[in-house]
């Protein structure tokens, strides 16, 4: 995790930026999660109510390309992500202000009130288009889920991941906030979007379940009524676990990543229609 920076060590030339913009900041805090961003404050403002800044210094490309990336899809993810409202460069500072999306993390373990609607809302993603991606910054591009795993797939494996729809790739709880308990439900951070098959971000929220608790059979269970993973591709879905699988083993080691590589090889040999039990086909 980052050292993050508070409002009050950030540039005079900055804050007075984001101020003639938003009116007077009555408050600020610094929000603990997140990994990449040295900036990430709650701020309550005169005239925009309450936003959230993201930002990074201009040095740091690892957080430019991403914040970058927040900007190219947050048009496409509307209703999903929480929109931009203002974009400052100032000072060799870049940041973004949100829309601040008041909530809770998701609850993904068994039980929890939340996991119909996340699933909804993971169904919902399923339509987002890579066609549709408005392009911040000169040259900018989202790749392609095969190009980010390139190095752990064959040619064969990477056809088989490819697609134009539009892909979060990070659906930990920490990124899934819901109003009150089972209720809307939104997917921030987008830093790390792909390009790619429409069922891969309910396979690794369904690796999430499994983290969080949940036995391999219910996770793939609270997976099966999504119309996207039934008609998923099962060459595609065994090219995807083995590259992560062969991603996760060298970055971290084979004993290390056995727990993780087990959990997305749950995933393997899923059934193409969901039990009778769980309801009228396509439901979602």
């Amino acid at each position: 995790m980052v050292t993050r920076v508070t409002w009050d060590e950030l540039p005079p030339g900055l804050r007075e930026c984001v101020e003639r913009r938003t009116g007077k900041v009555t408050r600020a805090e610094v929000v603990g999660t997140g990994l990449n961003c040295s900036v990430a404050l709650t701020l309550v403002t005169k005239r925009n109510g309450t936003l959230f800044l993201k930002g990074v210094h201009e040095s740091d490309a690892t957080g430019l390309e991403g914040l970058n990336n927040e900007e190219i899809v947050n048009q496409t993810v509307a209703g999903i992500g929480p929109m931009i409202r203002h974009t400052f460069d100032v000072d060799g500072w870049h940041c973004l202000a949100f829309v601040y999306i008041r909530g809770n993390h998701a609850d993904l373990g068994p039980g929890s009130p939340d996991l119909d609607s996340v699933r909804s809302t993971i169904n919902r993603m399923r339509s987002l288009s890579g066609d549709s991606l408005w392009l911040a910054r000169s040259g900018a591009r989202i790749p392609q889920l095969s190009e980010r795993l390139a190095a752990y797939l064959s040619a064969e494996e990477a056809a088989h991941l490819r697609g134009n729809t539009l892909l979060h790739t990070d659906t930990n709880p920490h990124n899934i906030i819901v109003s009150r308990p089972g209720g809307e439900v939104y997917v921030i951070d987008w830093a790390m979007p792909a390009l790619g098959p429409a069922w891969v971000d309910a396979a690794c929220t369904a690796v999430r379940l499994m983290e969080c608790g949940h036995e391999p059979a219910s996770a793939v269970e609270w997976l099966a009524p999504l119309p996207h993973w039934r008609r998923a591709n099962p060459k595609a879905v065994e090219a995807f676990v083995n590259a992560t699988c062969r991603q996760w083993s060298a970055t971290v080691g084979e004993k290390d990543a056995e727990p993780s590589n087990n959990r997305f090889r749950a995933l393997l040999g899923f059934p193409h229609e969901p039990p009778n039990a769980l309801g009228p086909r396509g439901r979602a």
